[in-house]
């Protein structure tokens, strides 16, 4: 599985979390695997340590998402456009492996599949903020 097959797939995780408690989460988990029945042990070990980062860090990421982004705070955003920014600050960040250009790219692509028509020009703009 290349590289923005997996960042779909811990996108799809990470979105679980706006609709359920974490304790359920295990749960989602193994239903995404089960739906997504292509991903190796390898790659599914490598989505949920990256999912499992992210949710340890939310806390921070969303007070950093709210200092930056004026005027529109975490609980405004859409489910998608907050997730997205969410994994891609995350990647900013947290993640040396990935240069700031590919994370806002990667998030803007996943917008123009998952989100609203204007969800990749916003979650360009907010992500702008950080490079």
């Amino acid at each position: 599985m290349g590289r923005r097959e997996l960042r779909e797939q811990i996108f799809k995780l990470l979105f679980r979390v706006e609709f359920h408690p974490l304790e359920d989460m295990p749960e989602q988990e193994k239903l995404l695997f089960e739906e997504e029945n292509a991903v190796s042990e390898k790659d599914e070990q490598y989505i949920l340590r990256k999912y499992e980062d992210i949710v340890s860090k939310l806390e921070m990421i969303d007070e950093m998402i709210n200092k930056e982004a004026k005027g529109w705070e975490t609980g405004r955003m859409g489910k998608v456009d907050l997730t997205l920014i969410r994994l891609a600050v995350y990647e900013m960040k947290y993640d040396d492996d990935i240069p700031t250009g590919v994370a806002i790219n990667e998030a803007v692509e996943l917008a123009k599949k998952f989100g609203q028509d204007n969800s990749p020009s916003f979650i360009n703009g907010v992500l702008a903020k950080f490079a």
